[in-house]
């Protein structure tokens, strides 16, 4: 698998094991800077490039690519911060093996590049660019000039995804090595690092049986071979029944959203419970979706005594207060599996902890980050990253937690998390959090474990909205799953990631 996601030190860890296993530190960094240079001759027509070297590794794989650039007939200047004295180890010996120029570091050096490579600090900086280099970085940024960065763009820190300041290199393509770090799926480091190329430098895929990661880049190789298809010999009633429940009668759009989600991804039924003066709105509106009048959290409970009624979404346009507090009550003491969103969620804002005492597994919460500080108060703050900040959630509520974004990460409360990296922007529309709830809960009413089916519907849905692009709504994100769940189906046969029958 190549969908791990590795922090700093687990990449200071690959690299020993691979030094302990035989491959020299310096093969590595020879590996390392000749795939830097394979990024830039593969983008680029040849002429003029500026490789910014700093005082560590990152500058010795930065000495590695200048060489192999100027091989290959690039005209190439080395700009070191500092002398060439103060190197030490590997970066001091690749410095000894590059014979072309080396100039000072200063914001000259850009005036004649037309490529620049970012060899300057790696994701272990621990403090904010200052003097020559911070200024170099503020003239680059404004110049236009094509960046390729080697390991993470300078002033990013890998683990925290940003930087300490705003002094960030702006990359065009980023190569780094072995796997990726937080800094190239989370926001706002993804977007300082542009194209993230993953190169193979010769650490060995066995150094992750030592490191054990548990953080991955969402994709179908974590979930595709359980995903529920339709049994050649199966019914409706074998694919669950889902309910969604709706608010009053100013506020059901977000349940029907949600419901017709949840029937578009395979739920073999689909029920919108409805408060009485909800029922006719929603029968008006609705046609394959049904409806069950339900009052009040007695109802609720009676309704779902049926256990037939197999999964539940909760949430979207039920209104905030005591009330949604009792129907949630309801729907957790049913034994359905249940997706928590919206105001079931922000209906506990003023005591998280009555909602983690009823929550248990198989249970999704899916917040925005708006909603996750509410019932987890200060957790986003003092945490590194959202991932770390989602897996602390998941602990706390003792059930599969979905952190919405751009940068989605879904963490189950055994410690896993998946980074779902390939959202769009247009899903930043009204809506959309209601209809992946649906496709959560439909996948759930299919008897697919949460944590699998949260990221499957978080993938799905990124998909969906990608065959769109402009002008994309919450309505049309369940007309485009069809599509989204061919293509899927395709890749899945192609890479034989399905069960065998």
């Amino acid at each position: 698998m190549v969908n791990e996601i590795l922090t700093v030190a687990q990449c200071y860890a690959a690299d020993r094991f691979a030094e302990a296993h035989g491959v020299a530190s310096l093969t590595l960094m020879e590996n390392a800077g000749r795939a830097v240079a394979d990024a830039v001759i593969g983008r680029h027509v040849r002429g003029n490039a500026v490789v910014l070297c700093g005082p560590g590794n990152n500058g010795g794989d930065g000495f590695v690519a200048a060489r192999h650039l100027a091989a290959f007939g690039w005209d190439v200047c080395v700009a070191l911060l500092g002398g060439r004295e103060a190197l030490k180890g590997d970066a001091a010996e690749m410095a000894k093996r590059w014979d072309g120029t080396v100039v000072p570091l200063t914001p000259d050096v850009l005036n004649d590049a037309m490529v620049v490579v970012d060899a300057l600090f790696g994701a272990g900086l621990a403090r904010p660019l200052s003097g020559v280099a911070a200024e170099l970085v503020r003239k680059l940024n404004n110049s236009n000039l094509p960046v390729v960065a080697v390991d993470v763009p300078s002033g990013l820190h890998g683990d925290r995804a940003r930087g300490f300041d705003d002094t960030v290199v702006e990359a065009e393509v980023t190569v780094t090595f072995f796997r990726k770090k937080p800094a190239h799926v989370l926001m706002p480091g993804r977007l300082k690092c542009g194209e993230v190329i993953v190169a193979e430098i010769g650490i060995p895929d066995a150094a992750l049986e030592s490191i054990k990661p548990n953080t991955f880049e969402n994709g179908p190789e974590l979930w595709g071979a359980d995903y529920p298809w339709p049994d050649p010999l199966g019914h409706k009633y074998g694919r669950g029944h889902c309910v969604v429940v709706s608010g009053n009668a100013h506020a059901t759009g977000a349940a029907r959203l949600a419901a017709r989600g949840a029937l578009r991804i395979g739920a073999g039924l689909v029920s919108v419970a409805s408060p009485p003066d909800a029922v006719p709105i929603n029968a008006a509106q609705l046609t394959a979706i049904m409806i069950k009048p339900f009052s009040g959290a007695k109802g609720l409970s009676d309704l779902l005594s049926d256990k037939r009624f197999n999964a539940v979404v909760i949430g979207p346009g039920c209104g905030v207060g005591q009330a949604t507090r009792e129907l949630v009550a309801a729907v957790l003491a049913s034994g359905a599996v249940t997706v928590l969103d919206a105001d079931a969620l922000t209906s506990f804002h003023d005591d998280p902890n009555a909602l983690f005492r009823m929550l248990r597994e198989p249970a999704v919460l899916t917040p925005h980050e708006g909603e996750f500080d509410r019932i987890f108060a200060g957790l986003l703050t003092k945490s590194q990253n959202k991932v770390e900040a989602a897996r602390s959630a998941a602990v706390a509520a003792k059930c599969t937690v979905l952190l919405k974004g751009p940068d989605t990460v879904i963490a189950a409360p055994d410690g896993g998390v998946i980074v779902n990296s390939h959202a769009p922007a247009a899903l930043a529309t009204a809506g959309s959090g209601d209809v992946l709830s649906g496709f959560i809960g439909g996948l759930m009413a299919q008897r697919f474990e949460s944590y699998k089916a949260a990221a499957a519907a978080a993938w799905l849905h990124g998909k969906a909205a990608s065959r769109f692009g402009p002008g994309l709504i919450s309505e049309d994100l369940p007309e485009l799953l069809p599509a989204a769940l061919s293509a899927l189906k395709e890749e899945l046969d192609e890479r034989h990631l399905h069960p065998p029958r």
